[in-house]
Parts: structure tokens; C-alpha cells; sequence
């Protein structure tokens, strides 16, 4: 184990203690506290041996009248996909899940829309997209589902599509993005879906589109010093574009990762290096929750984790520029961008649990974040 990563652990130790519980009701709002101070940038590496990291902190669910599931900084499982999948796009719209596209373990491209009710612990195929796509951005703005960009059998697509769930009807083509993408990753601040990397020869582009504009706004690249950064987590927290982690230099499991944090802010138009992650890596996902940035899974090459899938779960304080590991995946997975905070739960459907895109799983864990950043 890193030692940062075990000083971390007992950081993470400490604050569940003085942090105490969420409620069960709290919203999936999640403002941030402070701006963030400023840290130092990510270092580029390839893995190599960690052992399993993160915590120890409770899993399953919780027993007894009135108690919570998954307890406080635990985890537990909800009703598996329909279709076991990964290196597909998830994204929440009116309280409901949906995951687009991806591929099982044929690697065949998929047009299926799976959606999930939380209330009712259920899934249901949905109206699926007009094009077979992997690696796909999917975003929840208005009431709307948007999917961005992606990977085709023939190559990348800058195809933007919009449905509507209240009315089931037809996926609906909007203004392209400027860069065809795959394996980037979305952000959503107010009506505007902000895109930011992708798998060769996207590189480092970074784009907005304005919904209401219907148009899309070319905007400063990712910084290069991680070219053609992809399979990496991103989200927003208080106005401002977080990414985490991903590779760089290609898109393939066995090229370098790296741990960089990079906020761009869209009132300077500036990126800023933060905190690097506590080891790189690649083929991440996340989101925010209470003002925290959280980032979880990934795969690597030779990386000294089973299956070359990282288990680590770590969360970001953007008010105090740290990072804390948090108790680690019960099942490692890769392969998923975009994720749901739904009444205190971080959803975390799918994804690979082997090295590569043939481990697409229908597994379906949930985690119950005890940390606030604000």
C-alpha cells in the first residue's frame, strides 16, 4: 500500500468519527463550501504494484427498523441491469437512472437504454438510440436525456441526441459537437453540457453546449501536459469543471495514467491545476455529492490489483484542496462514465470487472456518503 495512501486512510478514519451520519432525506443538490485553494498538479505514471487500497469501512446493508441502506460510509446492491454492460454513459433525469449505450462481453455496440427506478428497486428498456454507440457522454438537464458524442464500429461521432422521457417518443438529432469523442467526459453547469477529452485524434478538446442556444462553443483546451486525456471522471461542483485522472498518450488500458485534478472555471475561462489523486488512474468515474468530489474504479495495466481493476474509492475536499480514500469498491469496476446522486446515495451502475472491454457486468452497487465538503 502507498503510504499517502495509508496516511489518507487514517484521515478518512478521523472524519467519519467527527463527521458523524447523512440523513436519509438530504437532496441531491450538493453546493459546495469555499473555493478551492490552490495544489500542486498531477504526475503522469503507468500504476505499477499498490495492493488493494482504501479503507476498511462498512459494506452491505443495514439491519434493523429504521436503519439506513447502505448505512453511513457503507455499501450495498441494487436489482442488476437488465444487460450486463460497460464502457457505457450514465445519467439521472426526474429521479430515474439511465444507462445508454456501451457494449457487453461481445464488444458488439449497443442502442439499448436501460432506465431504473429508485422507488421501486426496478429496470426497464426504454427507447433506444437511433445509433450503436460505446463510450458515450450522457447528461440530465430540463427533464431532457442528452447523449454526446461516442464511439461507432467505423470511428468516433460528434452526434448530440436529445429525448424526452415524459413523452417516450423519438430520439432527436441537436446541434453536433464540434470534435467527434469518445471515452471523454461531461460536466453540467445550469443549461449548458460542458465535454472535455476523448480517445485519439479527439485530444485535448474542450466544448460547451448551450441548450437553449441549440449551439456548441469551442472553449480553452485541457491543459497538455496529458495529451489526448481520456477515460476520465468528470462533474461540476459549485460552478466550476472538475476532471479527474484518465490517460493519456492513447486510449488503451495499457498506456500511461495519470493523477492530475483540473478545475476550469467558466467565469475566467482558466484551468487550474488541484491536488493530484492518491495514484493515477485510468478509466475512472465520479461525481459530486455534498459538495465533495467523489472518484472511484479504473483499470491499468500490471498495476498489482486482481483483474488490473482498481478497487480504490477516494473523495476530494474541494475547500481544503485534499484528498481522503474512502473504504474501497466491494466489486472493482471500470468502463462507466456519469453516475447518480439521488437522496443521499451515490448510484454506481455496471461496469467492467476485468482488465479490458469484454467484462461488461450487471452489477449494481450503491454507496451512502457520510463526508461533506461544505
Amino acid at each position: 500500500m502507498y503510504p499517502d495512501k495509508l496516511a489518507s486512510l487514517l484521515v478518512a478514519a478521523n472524519l467519519l468519527i467527527a463527521c458523524g451520519t447523512s440523513s436519509s432525506d438530504d437532496s441531491d443538490s450538493g453546493g459546495a463550501g469555499g473555493a478551492p485553494t490552490g495544489g500542486a498538479g498531477g504526475t503522469a505514471g503507468t500504476g505499477g504494484g499498490g495492493g488493494t487500497s482504501g479503507g476498511s469501512g462498512a459494506t452491505g446493508g443495514a439491519s434493523g427498523a429504521g436503519a439506513l441502506d447502505p448505512p453511513p460510509g457503507g455499501y450495498s446492491e441494487r436489482a442488476p441491469l437488465l444487460e450486463a454492460n460497460s464502457e457505457m454513459a450514465v445519467a439521472e433525469v426526474a429521479g430515474k437512472i439511465y444507462v445508454l449505450g456501451g457494449y457487453p462481453a461481445s464488444r458488439v455496440p449497443q442502442t439499448t437504454v436501460q432506465a431504473y427506478e429508485p422507488a421501486t428497486d426496478t429496470w426497464v428498456l426504454a427507447t433506444p438510440l437511433p445509433i450503436a454507440i460505446h463510450h458515450p457522454v450522457a447528461a440530465g438537464v430540463g427533464g431532457k436525456l442528452y447523449s454526446l458524442g461516442g464511439q461507432l464500429s467505423t470511428g468516433d461521432t460528434n452526434r448530440t441526441l436529445v429525448w424526452d422521457p415524459s413523452t417516450g417518443g423519438a430520439w432527436v438529432d441537436v446541434a453536433p459537437m464540434p470534435t467527434p469523442r469518445g471515452a471523454g467526459v461531461g460536466a453540467v453547469i445550469d443549461d449548458k453540457i460542458y465535454v472535455a477529452g476523448g480517445r485519439p485524434p479527439a485530444g485535448n478538446a474542450f466544448e460547451v453546449y448551450d441548450i437553449s442556444d441549440d449551439a456548441w462553443t469551442s472553449l480553452a483546451d485541457v491543459p497538455q501536459t496529458y495529451p489526448d486525456r481520456n477515460h476520465l471522471a468528470g462533474t461540476a461542483i459549485d460552478g466550476k469543471v472538475y476532471i479527474a485522472g484518465g490517460r493519456y498518450a492513447g486510449g488503451s488500458f495499457s498506456d500511461p495514467m495519470t493523477d492530475s485534478l483540473d478545475v476550469y472555471d467558466p467565469n475566467t475561462g482558466l484551468w487550474e491545476s488541484k491536488a493530484p489523486m492518491l495514484r493515477p488512474r485510468g478509466g475512472v468515474n465520479g461525481i459530486a455529492a455534498f459538495g465533495c468530489l467523489f472518484v472511484w474504479g479504473g483499470e491499468g495495466n500490471s498495476i498489482g490489483e486482481p483483474n488490473n481493476v482498481f478497487p480504490d474509492h477516494d473523495v476530494y475536499d474541494p475547500t481544503t484542496d485534499t484528498w481522503t480514500a474512502l473504504a474501497p469498491l466491494p466489486t472493482p469496476v471500470h468502463g462507466v462514465t456519469g453516475a447518480a446522486f439521488l437522496d443521499g446515495i451515490i448510484y454506481m451502475p455496471g461496469g467492467g470487472t476485468a482488465q479490458g472491454g469484454s467484462s461488461g457486468s450487471a452489477v449494481f452497487q450503491v454507496y451512502r456518503p457520510n463526508l461533506r465538503c461544505q
